[in-house]
C-alpha cells in the first residue's frame, strides 16, 4: 500500500518548500542539486542541476513527472509510485518552485492502474494543502516502448502523438505550446525531494566522488529472488546481481535494459559508474541487470529482444522501420543455425547502416545490444555460425516481454 500524506510527514517532515517571501532560496536550492551532484536516473544521466537551469531560463511552464517505465524488465517508478507517491510529487513540485513552473502533470501508461490509482489517491489527498503549490494533475499517455522518451512525452501531451524529435543540443529546452516542460522520472524526483531535505552531504556520503548517490535497480532473470534493490554507486555488478540470488553462475549480465549491453564473466567486477561501465560498452541506462543463466543461450534471448525492439517503432524513420526487423531476422537466423556464407557481414553492415541515423536513440541501443552480444557470446556465434547451434536455443525465455508484443522468433 502506498504511504499516506500523514505517514510521509510523520517519517520525513514537510515538503521544504520556499516561504512566500522567501529570498534567496531558489539559488541556495539550485546550488545544492549542484554540489549533489545528481545525475537523472532515467537513461541519459544528465546533470539534475543544469536541466533545471535549462527550463528556468526557458520561463518554466509544466514538470513532467515520467513513469511511463517502456523498458519492459523495469519497476522502479511504478515502485515509487506505488510505496512512496508523495516522495515523488514533492521533488516535483520543488522543481516546480525553482523553474517557475506552473502545473505538475503526472505520465503513468494507459493498463498501468495500480500505479495511477496509487498517484491520483496521492494527488487527492495533497489536494489544497501546502504540499501542492502548483496543480498536480495525472495524464494515461500509451504504453509503448519509445512513449517514454521525453520528446515524444512531451509530444504526446501536446498533441497526442508519441512522436521523438531529433534534438543535437540537449541545452535546449523542451516545450508544450510556448512555455517550457521539465522532464524528470520517477526516481530523480525523489531523490531531489530527499536531497532538499537532507542537504547534498548525505546524498554524497554513497557511491563515488565522480558519482554520488544511491540508485534503483531492478533485477530479473535467472534469480531466485527478482525485485528492486538500492545500491550505491559504484557497486560491483556481481555484488549487485547477487542480492537476487541467482540460480545457477551467471554466464551473462545484461546492463542498462533492452536497448543496454550484454556484459560477461571478465568484467562482472566492474563497478555500476557510469564512466566505469562506458569503458566497456555499457551504461547503467534506466537501471536493469538481467542474470543470464548457464543454461540459456544469449543469441536467441538476444533476438527476441531484437525482434521486440523492432516491433516498437513509432514509424517516423528508416532505420526503425527497416533496419532494426532486417537485424532482428539475421541474429534469429544465427540463433537457429541457420546462416548463409554472407550473414555476419550483412549484419554488421546494417549496424553500421543503422546506429545514429534515427531521430531518438532507440536505433541506437538495438544494434548496441546486438553488438554486445556477439562479442559476449563469440563463441557461440562461431558454433551457430558453423551449423552447431547449442541445446539451449529452444529454452522458454528467462527475459519479460508484454503480453501483446512480438518477441517470437522464426
Amino acid at each position: 500500500h502506498p504511504t499516506d500524506l500523514a505517514g510521509h510527514v510523520r517519517t520525513l517532515g514537510p515538503v521544504p518548500l520556499p516561504m512566500s517571501r522567501e529570498r534567496g532560496w531558489r539559488e541556495n536550492f539550485v546550488a545544492m542539486l549542484e554540489a549533489s551532484g545528481l545525475a537523472g536516473r532515467g537513461g541519459a544521466g544528465f546533470p539534475a542541476s543544469i536541466k533545471l537551469a535549462v527550463a528556468h531560463a526557458a520561463g518554466g511552464g509544466t514538470v513532467v513527472v515520467n513513469a511511463m517505465e517502456g523498458e519492459p524488465a523495469s519497476d522502479k517508478d511504478k515502485l515509487l509510485l506505488i510505496r512512496s507517491p508523495h516522495l515523488v510529487l514533492d521533488g516535483a513540485q520543488l522543481l516546480a518552485a525553482a523553474s517557475g513552473a506552473r502545473q505538475v502533470m503526472v505520465c503513468v501508461p494507459a493498463g498501468r492502474e495500480h500505479a495511477a490509482a496509487a498517484a491520483n489517491a496521492a494527488m487527492a489527498e495533497r489536494l489544497g494543502t501546502p504540499h501542492a503549490r502548483v496543480p498536480e494533475a495525472l495524464v494515461r499517455p500509451p504504453d509503448q516502448f519509445v512513449a517514454g522518451e521525453e520528446s515524444a512525452l512531451v509530444r504526446w501531451v501536446e498533441t497526442g502523438a508519441s512522436l521523438p524529435a531529433f534534438r543535437p543540443d540537449k541545452g535546449q529546452a523542451l516545450r508544450i505550446g510556448r512555455r517550457a516542460a521539465l522532464v524528470h522520472n520517477a526516481e530523480t524526483l525523489a531523490h531531489v525531494a530527499m536531497i532538499a531535505r537532507t542537504g547534498s552531504d548525505a546524498f554524497r556520503s554513497h557511491g563515488l566522488i565522480e558519482d554520488p548517490g544511491t540508485c534503483l535497480v531492478t533485477i530479473s532473470g535467472a534469480v531466485a529472488q527478482p525485485g528492486v534493490v538500492e545500491v550505491d554507486r559504484g557497486t560491483p555488478l556481481i555484488d549487485i546481481a547477487n542480492r537476487a540470488s541467482p540460480v545457477s553462475n551467471p554466464q551473462s549480465l545484461l546492463v542498462g535494459g533492452y536497448g543496454g549491453a550484454w556484459v560477461g564473466p571478465a568484467h562482472f567486477v566492474t563497478p555500476y559508474a557510469s564512466l566505469s561501465l562506458r569503458a566497456i560498452g555499457a551504461s547503467a541506462g534506466v537501471g536493469i541487470v538481467i542474470v543470464l543463466g548457464s543454461d540459456a543461450c544469449g543469441l536467441m534471448e538476444s533476438a527476441r529482444i531484437a525482434h521486440y525492439l523492432a516491433g516498437q517503432s513509432m514509424g517516423q524513420c528508416g532505420p526503425c522501420v527497416y533496419g532494426l526487423p532486417a537485424i532482428a531476422d539475421d541474429v534469429t537466423r544465427l540463433a537457429h543455425g541457420r546462416v548463409d556464407a554472407g550473414l555476419l557481414a550483412r549484419l554488421d553492415r546494417r549496424q553500421r547502416e543503422v546506429e545514429g541515423r534515427g531521430a531518438c536513440r532507440h536505433p541506437d541501443g538495438a544494434v548496441n545490444l546486438v553488438r554486445s552480444a556477439l562479442n559476449v557470446f563469440a563463441a557461440d556465434v562461431r558454433a551457430h555460425a558453423s551449423g552447431a547451434p547449442c541445446a539451449h536455443r529452444d529454452r522458454p525465455s528467462v527475459l519479460r516481454f508484454p503480453p501483446t508484443s512480438k518477441t517470437v522468433t522464426r
